[in-house]
């Protein structure tokens, strides 16, 4: 082991005492941790949007606060990128653009020059996605021609027909309904400072045609579409009024089913505010109960500080205090022991156990058992978070030698098995759904239509299942390796879907394999050590950014090293049993990248909402994966042994 390259015991310690110092004074009184969710500038333009939309009265300074942030996220190259430091991104640039003259920017202020010539010298704003340009349809900007058809009547559809909303991902479905209604009945913008965005075009915007094919989908499949939409066209003005009625009213019942009080529609912002603007042209009052929830639990997502404002995505309270509890029990002191406690107890009640939400239509005789990411979305929970509970749970009450979490864990553990996929992985929020014609329809241009099983859920999955003491031999487990082997890249890495990328999905699959005892030898296995040792960057840390989910991925570019994958390199190398120069560099860059505060830097995007098209900045990974690598590294160094004994 090389000298050179180790921190001194004692400086581990007053660093991992740092952070777990800074990390126990982020505890909210009632034993969770939340922390802000970024992501890039849309969902806070598009909260300007919506409220010039309805005519909401102004509030100046709120609009002040979001222009800050606006222009301070504008890119070198003119336009807003997805990511920090990321590539000029159409939709994002347009609505950023329409949201600082909407709040009353001078478009021949600089930064407006550059954003407008940036969409100019790309196309101009006619080559956004389906989403925007259902937007600017709404406020008349464009015609409604622009956006591929979906009638109403698709609410009416029997579940055996080729596009059905059970073969879409949730994210889609609840997006998807109330903007149907929308689609279906056309209304228009109040705006009410007139603000248009034409000079955005290289054409008179009510010229344009449809959409284009996007670079993920395929000409025979795009075509067999396009020709649907075509005739779907023509025919929609036709289409008989009373089932249009009926589908209108099972939108407005679907949404009103998943309303979610002030959590919100799916939980997430665009369901959030289609659900309002669907009420809205559905004629409810401002005052209707409906309406005012809807419209808080938006306003509930808002970060305001002394000088800038954003809108968050969604928020994360669940997966954040899960992740802390982990990092703490790794900490092992008797105060970070206790606190993991109470943060597993706050989450106890969370777990839904009643509702059947929308993955029943798969698995009607699963019983519910999971955690949803955010503080309440009943009808939408998620394994990556019950895995993660589960698994925390499990691990305090060794630690504390209680029974507290038994049924929790039961039940969790019986959902995850209950769900698991025909091709041995695991999905995010449902099963089999793996339908990927749908991602050629022309209103598929974003390609995250659906959620199919991926590398990264299925290592936590399966580290689950392994820590609570399934064994290789058992079908579900062999299954699960079995398509960790098959979707293993040439070059040893792992996918992540939901973590930036590579790194993500390799760390999550070591732990996996690690935890079910797959010998540390295994070709598997050393390929991917192989890998994250020969992507390391000089400066002994990891980083990776959202460009590895392009189409023509070829192997990782070099990328500035993070903290957090930093963190998930060295956790998945320690799974792996390593320990060495490459374990020791990436000790020694986090030991001297923390900050005063006890905590990491972290600008730089790691996580994931949809590949290619939305990214996330999660606050917290900065604050509780360095931690936790470096307890892991501190408690194997001293055991004298770097092997792992849990899931994660």
């Amino acid at each position: 082991m090389d000298a050179t390259n180790r921190i001194a015991d004692d400086l581990l310690d007053r660093s991992i005492g740092a952070a777990t110092a800074a990390l126990l004074r982020q505890q909210k009184p009632d034993g969770h941790w939340v922390f802000e969710l970024e992501a890039d500038c849309t969902i806070p333009a598009e909260y300007v949007l919506l409220r010039h939309y309805r005519a909401e009265p102004v509030d100046s300074e709120l609009e002040r606060k979001i222009a800050v942030y606006l222009r301070r996220t504008q890119g070198k190259h003119g336009g807003w990128p997805l990511f920090q430091d990321g590539d000029f991104d159409m939709s994002a640039s347009v609505k950023a653009y329409f949201a600082l003259k909407m709040i009353g920017d001078d478009v021949d202020a600089p930064h407006m020059r550059r954003a407008r010539d940036a969409i100019l010298a790309r196309g101009g704003a006619a080559s956004a996605n389906v989403f925007t340009c259902s937007l600017l349809a709404l406020y008349g900007v464009l015609p409604w021609r622009t956006v591929p058809v979906m009638p109403i009547e698709i609410m009416l559809l029997p579940k055996w027909f080729p596009f059905h909303l059970d073969k879409v991902s949730y994210w889609a479905r609840t997006v998807l309904v109330p903007l149907l209604v929308l689609m279906a009945l056309k209304p228009k913008a109040k705006n009410p400072r007139g603000v248009t965005i034409d000079e955005l075009f290289t054409r008179p915007p009510m010229t344009v045609g449809p959409r284009k094919k996007a670079p993920h989908q395929k000409w025979s499949w795009f075509l067999v579409f396009r020709a649907i939409d075509a005739v779907l066209r023509v025919l929609e003005p036709y289409f008989p009024k009373g089932p249009r009625r009926r589908a209108i009213a099972a939108a407005e019942a679907f949404v009103t089913e998943r309303l979610n009080g002030e959590d919100g529609l799916g939980a997430i912002y665009p369901a959030m505010a289609n659900s309002v603007l669907m009420y809205d042209v559905l004629g409810y009052p401002p005052d209707h109960p409906n309406v005012a929830v809807a419209r808080k639990s938006i306003d509930k997502l808002l970060v305001v500080k002394d000088e800038e404002a954003y809108c968050q995505p969604c928020v994360s309270p669940v997966w954040d205090t899960g992740l802390v509890a982990h990092a703490l029990l790794e900490v092992g002191t008797d105060q970070a022991v206790a606190q993991a406690g109470k943060g597993l107890a706050w989450l106890k009640p969370l777990q839904v156990l009643d509702t059947k939400g929308d993955w029943v239509v798969r698995r009607p005789d699963v019983r519910p058992g999971g955690w949803a990411f955010q503080y309440a979305n009943p009808h939408y929970p998620d394994l990556d978070d019950t895995a993660v509970v589960v698994m925390a749970m499990d691990r305090v009450q060794q630690n504390l030698g209680t029974r507290e979490f038994d049924g929790a864990i039961a039940r969790g553990r019986e959902w995850i098995e209950g769900m698991h996929s025909r091709n041995g992985g695991w999905g995010a929020f449902d099963v089999d759904n793996e339908f990927y014609y749908l991602n050629n329809i022309p209103f598929a241009d974003h390609g995250a239509l659906l959620d199919p099983p991926t590398e990264d859920v299925t290592g936590r999955c399966l580290s689950m299942l392994a820590q609570l003491g399934e064994k290789q031999g058992a079908p579900a487990i062999d299954k699960a390796i079995g398509y960790l082997r098959k979707t293993q890249l040439a070059d040893g890495s792992w996918y992540g879907r939901w973590g930036m990328n590579y790194i993500y999905g390799t760390w999550s699959v070591l732990c996996a394999l690690n935890a079910v005892g797959v010998d540390h030898d295994d070709p598997m296995i050393r390929k991917a050590v192989d890998w994250l040792k020969r992507i390391q960057n000089p400066d002994g840390g990891w980083g990776e950014d959202g460009t590895s989910y392009k189409l023509d991925y070829r192997g990782l570019e070099p990328a500035p090293s993070t903290s957090s994958q930093t963190a998930w390199a060295l956790i998945g190398l320690m799974a792996a049993g390593e320990s060495g120069e490459a374990v020791d560099k990436g000790v020694a860059y986090l030991a001297k990248t923390q900050g005063d505060d006890g905590f990491w830097d972290e600008p730089r995007y790691t996580a994931t909402g949809f590949p290619r098209v939305f990214y996330l900045r999660y606050h917290g990974y900065a604050k509780f994966f360095p931690l936790w690598a470096l307890a892991r590294y501190r408690n194997g160094q001293r055991a004298n042994r770097p092997s792992v004994a849990w899931g994660m």
